[in-house]
């Protein structure tokens, strides 16, 4: 049976077709959209609290009544781990919420990351038939997934996959983040014996160094984590492959195939003069510093800058992590500036949404092309170009372009830039033979993730460059699945 055969032999079970027919396909159009309860905005900056309160029950089982139940549901096509939608929404609305969680285990190893921190409005949510066919705003799939998962795990009934019995090969995984957990996780159903190494001290990745706890809270994060270490995979910290042990080690240790997930930890700068100044850092390093190293409580070894006037350079969502960060450690200014204008920014419009109710300014068209110090060798000053929009460039945006003579100059004491990364380049320098692209990114087979050495399969950042959270995670269960199949064969 396909999986187009299995979802349709699901729709038919009984309890859909019962549950189809108790409304009018009329009667669920109606039933607007539900609304994400928030904490108020002059409350929140104030604290490290997540922004996002999730629904309850009574508004989850009436926004899951909205699903139509599509014999084509198109919303499973825009998923990276094709998640059963239908049916994980149709058992919240049937109050079958614990089933509703075990249906979103099946393929995601970390619902309750995704349902926080997942583009849904440009994936699942996109391809839903109330935007494709009824223009009205989509089925909330995001908030209904954080919705299963979130009480799964405080119903304390937290469900464990069915695990098939030990084949007894071991897989090693290089990098906690969601491509690694992911993989991992569906490695682990298969009877694999499954390690992961964590060059750093904590598990999880960018879902703990690179994304703050107002959005996502570690001990969501921990409790994903959790569930993977009780189907029996394991987790080696302080251990960076290429380092602390080579590919040859793993080879030694008995490993028989390797998944590389080392993200995309190198940050880039502009080349700009003033770059090096006290106060000028990437988003890796503020991030990281605040979330993991705790780097804002008063006894911290490692005290980040806690500027008054900061900006924060990009349109990204890391870019939004920083500057409402700043916002938090008492900025009295924190300034977005991006050099297109807010229609080409590309971060979710939540993430916009949220930073301007907490007072974040918006400095659009416009690029940094110095900073300026003071005697201390601190930075002082930015100079920003005005910029306009031309044509479109390769990725269908307007590309900016300097307006001549329009220079202005801003006080400032802090700047956090957030103009992109690069891959990891651990990995790739430290594996003969392994075919690496001109921008650092392990080349693969876009279908099986497998490299060119027989055992190396890779995903996430490391091979896209920088991407998200989910499509990190596809990466991670296309490869699973390419693994076992080939493992399978012999």
């Amino acid at each position: 049976m396909d999986y187009k055969e299995y979802l349709a032999s699901e729709r038919k079970q009984e309890w859909r077709e019962e549950l189809r027919k108790s409304k009018k396909s009329k009667e669920r159009t109606d039933i607007p959209r539900v609304h994400m309860n928030e904490l108020p905005p002059a409350y929140r900056i104030t604290n490290n609290e997540e922004v996002n309160q999730g629904l309850n029950i009574e508004q989850a089982q009436t926004e899951a009544a909205r699903c139509l139940d599509c014999p084509d549901p198109l919303c499973i096509t825009g998923c990276p781990v094709q998640i059963n939608i239908p049916k994980f929404i149709k058992n919240i609305e049937r109050g079958e919420i614990l089933e509703a969680a075990r249906t979103l285990k099946e393929t995601s190893a970390l619902p309750a990351v995704c349902g926080r921190v997942c583009p849904q409005e440009k994936q699942c949510e996109s391809k839903c038939f109330y935007i494709q066919k009824l223009k009205k705003p989509a089925v909330a799939i995001g908030y209904l997934e954080r919705f299963a998962a979130d009480f799964e795990r405080e119903s304390g009934r937290i469900s464990v996959p069915v695990i098939k019995e030990s084949n007894g090969i071991k897989i090693a995984v290089v990098g906690s983040g969601p491509a690694g957990l992911s993989f991992a996780g569906d490695m682990a159903k298969n009877g694999y014996s499954v390690t992961v190494f964590e060059a750093l001290h904590e598990i999880g990745g960018v879902l703990k160094y690179g994304i703050p706890e107002f959005r996502l809270p570690n001990s969501i994060v921990d409790v994903e984590i959790d569930n993977l270490k009780k189907m029996g995979v394991e987790f080696i910290t302080d251990c960076i492959i290429g380092k602390t042990l080579s590919y040859e080690d793993l080879h030694e240790m008995g490993f028989k195939g390797i998944f590389v997930a080392s993200g995309a930890g190198l940050p880039r700068f502009m080349g700009i003069p003033g770059e090096n100044l006290i106060g000028v850092m990437s988003s890796n390093e503020y991030l990281t510093r605040v979330n993991l190293m705790h780097a804002a409580s008063e006894d911290s070894d490692t005290p980040v800058i806690k500027g008054k006037h900061v900006a924060i350079i990009g349109g990204g969502n890391t870019a939004m992590d920083s500057v409402r960060t700043a916002r938090r450690l008492g900025a009295e200014r924190a300034m977005l500036v991006y050099r297109r204008s807010e229609e080409e920014m590309p971060a979710r419009l939540e993430e916009i949404k949220h930073a301007k109710e907490e007072g974040i300014e918006f400095l659009t068209l416009h690029n940094p092309i110095e900073y300026i110090g003071d005697e201390r060798g601190r930075v002082k000053q930015m100079k920003l170009q005005k910029m306009e929009l031309g044509e479109p460039d390769a990725s269908g945006r307007r590309s900016p372009v300097a307006i001549p003579g329009a220079i202005e100059t801003i006080d400032i004491d802090e700047v956090v830039v957030s103009v992109g990364v690069s891959p990891n380049p651990l990995i790739p320098n430290s594996i003969q033979g392994l075919q690496v692209s001109k921008w650092g990114t392990i080349i693969v087979n876009q279908e099986t993730m497998k490299s060119d050495l027989p055992d190396l399969y890779a995903g996430g950042d490391i091979v896209r460059g920088g991407a998200t959270v989910i499509l990190a995670m596809g990466d991670g269960r296309r490869a699973a699945a390419a693994m076992h199949a080939s493992f399978s064969q012999k």
